[in-house]
């Protein structure tokens, strides 16, 4: 969600002394004007959901002409007047998040090919930065920027490393970088095989614990701190996030099917879907390499068909936790809309 402050301000005036009032009266007068002088502060803070929403007809094209009286949104059953609305060609801030950590050594060259034609298909005033993670942490390549020579640069000179995954820590940066942008539309494209190394070492340890038949189960992707963590600011800001995930992260491709490490890449893949879909984005698992330049093209087109629509929540001041379902709809029959399915009140 995001948080808007309103502060009104009022006054008392006094009332203007006649000329023909004697100038002791006048200055009571004045004097009594002074007292009433300080104003009173009230301030009433206002919290609106942010949404991204995307529209296809029953083919699956992207629709991008509707307006604002062509939606309804419903929060918990109920619905709710939209105060915001942009439409599907407002430019983006978007940060592309680059997995440079050992997993991603030996297809670098198809990482920055494919990160330079999603470049070239984003609109021309689309503000782009450029965040790396690798096994010395998490390093801001370039800040938000037009200058696409500057951002290319950036992903074939400045991206490289290697080591250990901290992606969550990535999601954390990119999200503080996103802060800055004020109320722009924002979204997060990050390329990574999911296998935070920190959060692994929790899983390991859930699996550690279970026996034997309890292994598949025994980890809970949704309830990492990490990813909750990511969740709440992302919904905060209204930020969507596209995750591509690499081959080398899916479970199904695992050498040796030790159920230990299939429960921690199911787990993995599992919370790469849950950035995407609670954020109202969409997960691209990459089946080749030769698949990224096409996968970064559709995210790309992804991101051109989205609305922003905000509304008021019933109750904006209650932050109990509760799960809050959205629903939306849109006036022509034929059509579909999808965004992210709800919210955390916290």
């Amino acid at each position: 969600m995001n948080s808007f402050s309103i502060v009104v301000l009022s006054s008392n005036l006094a009332r203007r002394a006649t000329a023909v009032l004697p100038f002791v009266v006048i200055l009571m007068a004045m004097s009594l004007a002074q007292a009433q002088q300080p104003d009173d502060v009230i301030t009433t803070n206002t919290s609106l959901v942010q949404l991204s929403v995307g529209v296809v007809d029953q083919q699956g094209r992207a629709i991008t002409t509707l307006n604002s009286n062509d939606f309804v949104v419903y929060e918990d059953g109920v619905r709710r007047p939209i105060l915001l609305f942009e439409p599907a060609d407002t430019p983006f801030s978007l940060v592309l998040l680059l997995d440079m950590s050992g997993s991603t050594v030996n297809f670098r060259q198809q990482i920055r090919s494919a990160a330079l034609r999603f470049l070239d298909a984003l609109s021309p005033q689309d503000r782009v930065a450029v965040v790396q993670f690798n096994g010395k942490g998490v390093k801001t390549l370039l800040g938000f920027s037009t200058d696409r020579k500057r951002t290319a640069y950036a992903i074939t000179d400045l991206a490289t490393g290697a080591g250990e995954t901290f992606l969550y820590d990535g999601l954390k940066t990119s999200l503080k970088e996103l802060a800055r942008e004020g109320k722009r539309r924002k979204a997060i494209v990050v390329l990574t095989d999911g296998l935070d190394t920190e959060v692994r070492k929790g899983d390991r340890a859930a699996v550690a614990k279970a026996s034997e038949t309890e292994i598949s189960s025994a980890i809970k992707p949704e309830a990492n701190s990490q990813l909750t963590t990511v969740l709440g600011d992302a919904d905060r800001q209204g930020v969507t996030i596209f995750p591509l995930a690499l081959p080398s992260g899916d479970p199904k491709r695992l050498p040796l099917p030790d159920p230990s490490i299939t429960a921690m890449y199911a787990a993995a893949r599992a919370r790469l879907e849950l950035l995407a879909g609670r954020t109202g984005g969409r997960l691209h698992e990459i089946r080749r390499l030769d698949d990224l330049a096409r996968l970064y093209a559709q995210v790309a087109a992804d991101l051109r068909a989205l609305y922003t629509i905000a509304y008021q929540p019933p109750n904006p001041g209650t932050r109990d936790g509760k799960w809050r379902e959205i629903r939306i709809e849109v006036a022509r029959a034929d059509l579909v809309a999808s965004t992210k399915p709800g919210y955390y009140a916290r």
